[in-house]
């Protein structure tokens, strides 16, 4: 199992095939998904099943981010083609409710963007975000994306963020 981040705080690394219910089971929370699109438990299950392909074929995957203290899975993460361009990529992040406030979305957000300069030679990383998810919308600024607008997806209207890599060069990123 390949680890991507880790810190004294949280490890992201890939699923394992055996943790298929700990993936779905995280979406199970109405709190963690009042700004994440319903899926159901098929479409979750086809989700975690294309991660081992995207594992193979790299750089691009969605990973585990589990407590580096306890071992539990707090959240999960993605690294993936950004639909509406495919010469950008997109992160994405969920963390569990008991670690919201915590610093945990900053640290992922720094750590996605960290390794996706260091992984791919893309020149812009963008973001999406629900308008009314303003703590996420405060973790992508201070990870250095700028909202340059709206962009509708799958029907919702959503906050379109995007960092440049030309922007980060000389930055330094505050990670754990």
């Amino acid at each position: 199992m390949s680890v991507i981040y880790s810190s004294p705080t949280i490890v992201i690394k890939q699923f394992a095939t055996s943790e298929e219910s700990l993936f779905c089971d995280f979406f199970n929370d109405p709190e963690v998904m009042r700004y994440l699109p319903a899926f159901s438990i098929s479409d979750y299950k086809a989700l975690f099943a294309k991660v081992f392909d995207d594992y193979e074929h790299g750089p691009f995957g969605r990973w585990g981010v589990f407590d580096a203290i306890t071992g539990a899975c707090i959240g999960n993460c993605l690294l993936r083609v950004f639909e509406e361009d495919s010469s950008a990529y997109e992160i994405g992040y969920s963390v569990a409710k008991a670690y919201w406030g915590k610093g945990i979305g900053s640290e992922i957000a720094a750590a996605l963007v960290a390794y996706t300069f260091s992984h791919t030679e893309t020149g812009d990383l963008t973001a999406l975000t629900h308008p009314d998810n303003i703590g996420s919308q405060r973790v992508l600024e201070k990870a250095g994306f700028v909202r340059t607008g709206n962009i509708v997806r799958r029907g919702a209207d959503l906050y379109f963020f995007v960092l440049k890599r030309g922007e980060m060069e000389g930055k330094r990123f505050e990670m754990g």
